[in-house]
């Protein structure tokens, strides 16, 4: 038998260790609110209660590691929304974005609504925040989210994201698109099964109408991120470059603090702007997480 991702063995360094890492479950990591709560004293709370916290990354004091912490939901300090179980990279990928206080901001798909929540906290919930989501199903529980976690600055919308009406310019973008998530494949039994989803083909055409959309709605200042958790270069590399093929953006640094490989600048037949190598891919044996791809965008202008 192949091993899991085997076509992508030559983009994706030591794959052997990327191999043992889809063998061993996901760790739960948190971050905590910082619109309820400061960080030192809930560190030092949920320890007298046997919760021991690991930053995450030195560069973010919001950003933890609880191992051993199975089921973070049943603790009180979750109901009080003093913290959220969030998977690291994307909590990264609101840090990457880097909105400022006081902003106007779109979050393209933000069901569930982390990422949001997330935005609001590094904004002090200052300026305006649409939350995006196409599907009403999913607005109880986004809702649900920003209720818990105390935002007071977002809205929440329902159109199609390739579609979000071209009312008004944001200063920031998050585009979080739907992909087919193989960052998300761990080992959940005693063997290693990986299916592929049936839509996975479709998805890069959606998710070039999605990030096209989002640069038309950025100001000529404002900045975008593009993100999947996804590791195959059609959904990630591929569409950023159709980007930059298609309007006058640019890539821009991206700092998260935490270790990353810079994004491929070639994919079988295909070759992409070298500007992909500001891009940033996040694998699970070099960052213990959810497999992840960024983007942070901008205009040329």
């Amino acid at each position: 038998m192949k091993p899991i991702f085997e076509s992508y063995r030559e983009i994706i360094p030591d794959f052997d260790l990327f191999q043992e890492s889809l063998q061993k479950p996901f760790q739960t990591h948190l971050r905590i609110n910082r619109l309820r709560v400061e960080p030192q004293p809930l560190v030092q709370l949920l320890k007298t209660r046997g919760v021991r916290l690991k930053k995450s990354i030195e560069s973010d004091d919001s950003l933890y590691l609880a191992p051993g912490l199975e089921s973070p939901g049943n603790l009180p300090e979750y109901f009080s929304g003093y913290i959220h179980p969030q998977a690291l990279t994307s909590c990264l990928a609101s840090v990457a974005l880097a909105p400022e206080e006081g902003s106007y901001i779109l979050d393209m798909c933000a069901a569930p609504g982390g990422k949001t929540a997330h935005m609001a906290q590094l904004t002090g919930n200052t300026g305006v925040i649409v939350a995006n989501e196409l599907y009403p199903r999913r607005h109880v529980g986004l809702g649900h989210t920003l209720s818990r976690l105390g935002v007071l600055n977002t809205v929440v919308s329902g159109y199609q994201a390739q579609q979000f009406p071209m009312k008004h310019p944001f200063d920031f973008v998050l585009a979080d698109v739907p992909c087919s998530g193989e960052g998300m494949f761990r080992k959940t039994g005693e063997a290693v099964f990986y299916r592929e989803r049936k839509s996975k083909g479709m998805l890069p055409d959606l998710q070039k109408k999605i990030i096209l959309r989002g640069f038309d709605l950025l100001k000529v200042d404002g900045v975008m991120l593009y993100s999947t958790c996804t590791f195959n270069p059609e959904e990630n590399e591929s569409v950023v470059n159709h980007l930059l093929e298609n309007r006058d953006a640019r890539l821009l640094p991206l700092d998260t603090g935490a270790h990353h490989e810079p994004g491929i600048c070639e994919w079988r037949q295909e070759k992409y702007d070298g500007q992909l190598k500001r891009s940033a891919r996040f694998y699970p044996h070099r960052l213990d997480s959810v497999g992840f791809f960024m983007a942070r965008i901008g205009r040329r202008s």
